[in-house]
């Protein structure tokens, strides 16, 4: 009994820390501005993969800030899908890139 005791506090702690780990979504009313086009450095190996640069809003200046495009390695049977930006009727929403 005791050690049920334990895990059913471990999981309601587990549950508070996800939760509060959750991604909060940001509303921008104002548009993202026109992506910069990147000139691609050369490859680092053969099999890498172009991240592209994209616009990122920071909070703490209130402005679109350009995050630079890079090289990555490859996931194993993945391929990158980008990011973007999505209009809502609330604002402008980020969509993360991931592999898919």
């Amino acid at each position: 009994m005791k050690h049920f005791k334990k895990l059913i506090m471990l999981t309601i702690i587990s549950a508070l820390i996800s939760s509060a780990c959750a991604t909060k979504v940001v509303y921008i009313k104002e548009k993202p501005p026109v992506k910069i086009v990147e000139v691609k450095t050369a490859k680092p190996y053969s099999n890498a993969v172009w991240i592209s640069g994209y616009w990122q809003w920071n909070t703490l200046k209130y402005k679109y800030i350009w995050v630079s495009g890079y090289w990555v390695k490859p996931h194993k049977n993945k391929v990158w899908i980008s990011g973007h930006w999505k209009k809502t009727r609330f604002g402008w929403i980020w969509k993360k890139g991931h592999w898919k």
